[in-house]
Parts: C-alpha cells; structure tokens; sequence
C-alpha cells in the first residue's frame, strides 16, 4: 500500500461517525462471545462423558471469588515414554489417554505429544504442560512428572457456595463429569457428589 492510498484509507476512516466505529466494535465483540458460547455447547452437546477424581489443591487456591479451583487426578502425571525427549517449547499441548476403572473413573493410561488412535471407552483429552518441560542439559526435555491443565480447572458456583464444594473436593468426595470431544477439547458438565448431581452446567 502507498502512502498515498494509506492516506485515503484514513481519511475515510476519519469521516466514519464514532458511533458507527463503536457499534461495529461492539458486533464484534458479540459475535467473538457468541461463538464462544457456541463452541462450548458443541463440546456439552457432542463430548464422549468422563468421569474424573478431583483431589486437594494448594490452599492458596481454595477459592477465589464466586469459583471453585479443582485439581484432578490426572493434574499430575509421569512422563513414561516421553522423559528427556524433547518438548518443544515450555508449555507444550499434550493428549493425554484416559481409560475407566470398574467403578466407572477415568484414570490416565500414557501421554503423547501428538493425537493417538483410542478404542472401546477409552479418551483421548487434551491439555497443555504447566511444570516439567524444562529438564536435561538445555533445559527443553519432559521432565519424569508433568503438571498438567485441561482448561476445566474453575468452576463458576453460585456466591458462597464455594466453601461446601472444597470441602468435599479436599475429602475426595467430589467428582467432576467433563464432556470431551474427538479433538480432545473438554468441558465440564456436572458434579457428583456420592455419585449424585449436584450441579449441572447448562449449554447456555
């Protein structure tokens, strides 16, 4: 573009009214919302369910405002096959394979840097590395444990009742259903407590 025609483009934008300016911005804004909104219902609506074991946090992240900070079972891993292989960056994604006990917990089977083929109730959820992608000589390879987030770590309740839900997160009392597509991307759906619902998390 030449400075000439630059110059066009800003005079024609000079000349737009500021409440068009604003009004556009604020379709924009609601159409990014929008889409977001629809992309989480795709994942409650179309997700394979699993269920997951919650497990006590630090206590500096008991609760924060109106959510709830839950850690999982699947928070921390070994690496297994993947220990001093390269990681490619501090924070790399990883799928993680998941697999249910009798009981019907989903429990992790191994970790892979890349989407791997899964049968019968197996799934495959995706997370990105938060600790332990900085070992070996230059400090890029998987460390032997992972911390591990999955995007369903907060949970909205209503205002004080938070303190109910960490103690029974804290007691191992409480579970988390997430819905979990092909892709990998999850969300949460509900919490069991004793195997009931207690919260359901609506599409909208």
């Amino acid at each position: 573009m030449t400075l000439s025609s630059a110059a066009a483009v800003t005079d024609r934008l000079q000349r737009i009214p500021k409440a068009v300016l604003f009004g556009a911005a604020a379709l924009i804004q609601l159409g990014l919302l929008a889409a977001m909104v629809v992309d989480r219902a795709e994942i409650l609506r179309d997700g394979k369910e699993v269920t997951l074991q919650t497990q006590p946090v630090d206590p500096r992240d008991l609760l924060r405002g109106d959510y709830v900070v839950l850690g999982y079972d699947i928070s921390q891993l070994p690496a297994g096959t993947l220990k001093d292989q390269p990681a490619h960056g501090q924070h790399p994604v990883l799928f993680v394979k998941l697999a249910p006990d009798q009981s019907g917990v989903y429990h992790a089977v191994s970790v892979h840097t890349e989407p791997v083929a899964v049968k019968g109730a197996e799934v495959l959820i995706r997370g990105r590395v938060i600790s332990g992608a900085s070992c070996g000589p230059k400090s890029d390879s998987f460390c032997d444990s992972l911390g591990v987030r999955y995007d369903i770590e907060n949970y909205f309740v209503p205002q004080g009742e938070g303190q109910k839900l960490e103690q029974l997160r804290n007691q191992r009392k409480l579970l988390v259903v997430a819905a979990v597509l092909p892709s990998g991307r999850a969300a949460i759906k509900r919490l069991l407590v004793d195997g009931t619902p207690v919260y359901e998390e609506p599409w909208f």
